[in-house]
């Protein structure tokens, strides 16, 4: 017996203008399901087919009132950028919850870039600085732009915008594409991480995941009271900012898992006891957000960011119309 199945092109999804705010909104859901323990989903397993690349599978089923099931298999290969190809790349798929068949397929690329954005306006809603007026942004490629975009829903004040990138091409793309996005901030590219990050209430690094990461941004080049938002693992921010600062991991259980695995994930942050909260403890009230003192976040990227996130997609393309019917 065959059935459809709907395709859904990165071009089509982008063609629905979903907002912001709007996926933030999906996934702090998310985040509450987890919270109440309405989610199931085992932290991504990975392959890791050449040095400082990996393919992870992430699958989760979010229950209550929401159940949206699905899978993503993604990967992630920083060689890809100076050939002019995608760092992040993939397939999402959901399914019916009550039967399993297969519901749709679409681009996982997008869904990656713009739920792990939301994961860090989220993050910053709980425990950012009302009166934050400046950020830093180390790494300019696609998850440096749609961080950006999270920080500006959440800090209405946000007035100064530093950059850091290696490539000098990155850095002018970004310099181009998000000062109309933010015409009220003053733009400033460094050549050093040190100014980079030194006048900054917010530092979020978006380099990328390696195998051995170099730790470059030390507790003495930073605000005494900044937050620390890493969308790289722990790549970035010495060992010293994240065990000093209210540790928050976007799950728990994920994270205990990836230490201990010690793929991508080194020893010197922050261990189980150390831990303040996980996102989903927040999000459901569990524990409250800390907007004083040092504060680092270790987002991660979870699987219930991309079913709710495709979840949106999908309920927005076949209002539309979009996507390819496709028989199996």
């Amino acid at each position: 017996m065959s059935f459809d199945v709907l395709w859904i092109s990165r071009d089509e999804i982008e063609s629905l203008n979903i907002t912001m705010p709007r996926i933030m909104q999906a996934v702090e859901q998310g985040f509450m399901a987890l919270g109440t323990n309405e989610v199931e989903m085992p932290a991504k397993i990975g392959i890791h087919p050449r040095e400082n690349c990996f393919i992870h599978a992430m699958p989760c089923h979010v229950a209550g009132a929401v159940d949206h099931c699905g899978i993503k298999c993604v990967s992630g290969y920083p060689p890809n950028t100076p050939k002019g190809l995608p760092y992040i790349s993939g397939i999402m798929l959901l399914s019916e919850p009550e039967t399993g068949l297969p519901r749709a397929v679409m681009d996982a690329g997008w869904i990656t870039a713009w739920r792990t954005g939301a994961a860090s306006g989220v993050y910053a809603s709980h425990f950012g600085r009302r009166d934050t007026q400046s950020v830093a942004i180390v790494g300019a490629g696609v998850q440096g732009k749609v961080n950006l975009i999270a920080m500006r829903e959440v800090f209405p004040k946000l007035r100064q915008v530093n950059v850091y990138d290696v490539s000098d091409t990155q850095t002018d793309n970004f310099l181009s594409e998000m000062r109309p996005e933010l015409p009220a901030a003053e733009f400033k590219a460094y050549q050093d991480i040190s100014t980079t990050v030194a006048d900054a209430d917010v530092i979020i690094t978006c380099t990328p995941i390696v195998e051995s990461p170099k730790r470059f941004i030390t507790k003495d080049m930073i605000k005494p009271e900044a937050l620390c938002i890493s969308v790289d693992y722990c790549s970035a921010f010495s060992e010293e900012i994240m065990q000093e600062a209210t540790f928050i991991c976007d799950n728990r259980n994920q994270y205990i898992w990836t230490q201990k695995q010690g793929a991508y994930f080194q020893n010197g942050y922050p261990r189980a006891d150390s831990i303040y909260a996980d996102m989903g403890e927040v999000c459901a009230g569990m524990k409250p957000g800390v907007r004083e003192g040092l504060r680092g976040g270790v987002l991660m990227g979870i699987a219930s960011h991309d079913v709710m996130t495709a979840s949106l997609v999908y309920g927005m393309a076949a209002d539309k119309g979009l996507g390819t019917k496709v028989k199996l």
